[in-house]
C-alpha cells in the first residue's frame, strides 16, 4: 500500500502548492510527534486553536462523557441541550451585558456571516465596511470583507456594497455613514501581521457607529479566549461591539465558532422570515462540551494573566538582529524579520529542530508565535533558545 504521505498528495484537497508535511501520529500537551517518533514543541497550537494544548485531560473527559450520552439529535435551535446551553450561558456571565445571547456555528467564518446578516437585518442597510488587510474567513461573504485583493480576486463577484478603511487611520471614519449597516474588524489584526489598535482607535470606530446607527462587529475568532491578557482583546479598551464572533481558541481542539448579540437583535434572526440563519451541526453537544470544559478551565485559573509574563519572557529572550520587531500582545505574537526568505528559513530550520513555527497570510516577512496558553517558561525558554540558534545559523 502507499505511503500515507503520498495518499495525502493523492486524495486530500490541498490549500498550497508546499504543505509542511509533517506526519502526525501522537499529540499531548504543548507537544505534536510524527511518525519517525520525533516530537516538536508547538508554537503554533492549531493557528490560536488549541488554548490548553492537545488532548487537555479536563477537555477530553467532557467530551467523553458526552459521548456517552448523545451526538448529534437535531438540527440547531430546536431541541434544549444541556451543553450548547449552559456554554451560550457563561459566555453571557463573562462578557459586557448587551452581549447575551449566543448563536453557536460550525466555524469562525460561518460566524462571521451569521454576523453580517444580523447587522444587515437589524439596520436594514446593505453597506458593509471592512479593513484593508482584515482577514475573516475564506467563505464568500467573509471573503467580500477580506481586504487583500491577490487572495480574493480569483473568485469575483463578491458580495457587493463593501467599502475598505485603513486599521488605524482615524480619518477615514468619515467613510461611515447613514448608509453603513457595519464596521466589521478585526480587535488584533491578525493576517496583516498581528497589528494592533492605537490612539483610542477602537473607541472611535464605535462613536463613530453610534453617532451614524451603524453596528461594530469585532473578530476576536484569532485574539479571544485569554490568548491576550484579556478574555476578550475588546476588554483592554474601552468599548464593546454590538456582535461579537469568535471561534478557534473556544473548541479545545474541535471545530467551532460563534456570534453573541443583544437578545433583541438576535430574535430578528427568527422570524419575519424565520430561519434568517440555520445549520445543522452548529451547536453540536460534544464540541459544546469541549468548549465549555475549556472556557471553565481557563477562567478557573491565572492562564490568562499569565499570558502577559510569557510574553515579557518572549520579548526579552528573542533578541537578534535578524528580528526587526516583535508585534502583537500575550501570546499572540509575530517576529517580523529581515525579509520573506529569513521568515521560511527560520519555519523550516527550527521544524528540522523540533520547534513548530508558522506564517502569517498577509506579511510575508513575520512568524508566527500563537502557542498554547498553558506552555511552560520552562518551554518558552527551551523555544527561544532554538530560534535564536537557528536564527545564528542563516546566513543571509
Amino acid at each position: 500500500m502507499a505511503s500515507l504521505a503520498s495518499l495525502f498528495k493523492d486524495f486530500q484537497a490541498q490549500t498550497t502548492p508546499y504543505p509542511m508535511g509533517l506526519e502526525i501520529v501522537h499529540a499531548k500537551g504543548c507537544y505534536l510527534y510524527d511518525n519517525n517518533k520525533k516530537k516538536y514543541l508547538d508554537l503554533v497550537a492549531g493557528v490560536s486553536a488549541c488554548s490548553l494544548g492537545h488532548r487537555h485531560p479536563i477537555v477530553v473527559r467532557a467530551i467523553k462523557r458526552q459521548l456517552d450520552k448523545y451526538l448529534h439529535v437535531m438540527v440547531y435551535g430546536e431541541f434544549v441541550q444541556k451543553e450548547p446551553v449552559l456554554l451560550a450561558k457563561l459566555l453571557a456571565d463573562h462578557l459586557p451585558q448587551q452581549l447575551n445571547t449566543t448563536y453557536l456555528t460550525n466555524s469562525g467564518t460561518e460566524a462571521i456571516e451569521g454576523a453580517l446578516k444580523l447587522a444587515k437585518r437589524v439596520t436594514g442597510r446593505a453597506e458593509i465596511i471592512a479593513a484593508n488587510k482584515a482577514y475573516h474567513g475564506n467563505t464568500m461573504g467573509a471573503m467580500s470583507v477580506m481586504g487583500y485583493e491577490l487572495r480574493k480576486s480569483a473568485y469575483r463577484p463578491l458580495i457587493p456594497g463593501t467599502c475598505f478603511i485603513e486599521f488605524n487611520n482615524h480619518d477615514d471614519l468619515k467613510k461611515i455613514t447613514n448608509q453603513t449597516a457595519a464596521v466589521i474588524l478585526e480587535t488584533i489584526q491578525g493576517g496583516a501581521g498581528f497589528i494592533l489598535p492605537e490612539n483610542g482607535y477602537l473607541n472611535k470606530v464605535k462613536k463613530r457607529c453610534v453617532q451614524v446607527g451603524a453596528m461594530l462587529i469585532l473578530d476576536e475568532i484569532q485574539p479571544g479566549i485569554g490568548r491576550t491578557g484579556k478574555l476578550f482583546a475588546f476588554m483592554d479598551h474601552d468599548v464593546a461591539p454590538d456582535i461579537l464572533v469568535i471561534g478557534k481558541g473556544l473548541g479545545g481542539g474541535l471545530p467551532v465558532g460563534a456570534f453573541i448579540a443583544d437578545q433583541k437583535h438576535m430574535v430578528k434572526l427568527k422570524e419575519a422570515p424565520s430561519l434568517g440563519h440555520i445549520t445543522t451541526f452548529g451547536g453540536n453537544p460534544v464540541i459544546a462540551a469541549a468548549c465549555r470544559a475549556t472556557l471553565e478551565t481557563i477562567l478557573k485559573s491565572s492562564l490568562i494573566e499569565n499570558t502577559i509574563n510569557k510574553e515579557k519572557l518572549f520579548r526579552k529572550l528573542l533578541i537578534h538582529p535578524k528580528i526587526k520587531e516583535i508585534r502583537g500582545k500575550g501570546l499572540m505574537l509575530a517576529l517580523i524579520m529581515d525579509d520573506a526568505k529569513i521568515a521560511q528559513l527560520l519555519v523550516k530550520s527550527c521544524m528540522n529542530e523540533g520547534v513548530l513555527l508558522f506564517f502569517l497570510l498577509f506579511e510575508p516577512a513575520a512568524v508566527r508565535i500563537s502557542p498554547p496558553l498553558n506552555i511552560s517558561e520552562k518551554q518558552v525558554k527551551k523555544a527561544c533558545n532554538i530560534i535564536i540558534k537557528v536564527l545564528n545559523q542563516i546566513k543571509c
